[in-house]
């Protein structure tokens, strides 16, 4: 028994060394420009600029497959910091990928609300709880305002509400007024 014991500890040492001999030697460096690019970009996981997600957006630019004016959430500020960081020259939102938003969570009427999940099985970042039949609730702190939740909602129950402005959501606005260099 003893011996038995053992030998599968010492197996499992051994695999685990070479398992993690593996990992090391194998590792697989992602590019550093579409770490910047994705850090850059919203987080919504909303789809609007056309592809599933942040990242997949974030690689294609990087690839230069797609423009870096294709984010609605990001709006004109991601677009003026993708093309800094790109070194390329800003361009306006794209019309054909939606407009520019005020920052929204998404609200559930708890009245109208009737428990039918597909909200829950919208959401891309999981910002829904609740079950089958049961009222329905959104983690505000998690909601990106994606408004993928709304259309699947047969009793349209869901509304976005604007974030207010506070001192922890406030940002800087780039400058309105061209500024030229003195003659």
């Amino acid at each position: 028994m003893l011996t038995a014991i053992l030998v599968m500890t010492g197996i499992a040492l051994l695999l685990g060394a070479v398992l993690g001999f593996a990992s090391i030697q194998f590792k697989v460096e992602g590019d550093p420009l579409v770490e910047k690019i994705d850090a850059i970009l919203p987080q919504t996981q909303c789809g609007q600029c056309g592809f599933p997600g942040c990242r997949p957006y974030a690689t294609a630019i990087a690839g230069g497959e797609a423009e870096i004016n294709q984010c609605p959430p990001g709006g004109e500020e991601g677009i003026r910091k993708l093309a800094d960081l790109l070194g390329r020259e800003f361009k306006p939102l794209s019309e054909e990928h939606g407009v520019e938003k005020p920052k929204s969570v998404a609200v559930i009427d708890e009245n109208t609300c009737i428990g039918c999940t597909l909200c829950i099985q919208a959401c891309p970042v999981d910002a829904i709880v609740g079950a089958a039949k049961q009222l329905h609730t959104v983690v505000a702190a998690q909601c990106t305002g994606c408004e993928l939740c709304i259309a699947p909602c047969p009793v349209d129950c869901i509304l976005m509400e604007p974030i207010a402005e506070t001192v922890d959501t406030w940002k800087w606005r780039y400058p309105v007024v061209e500024i030229r260099p003195a003659a």
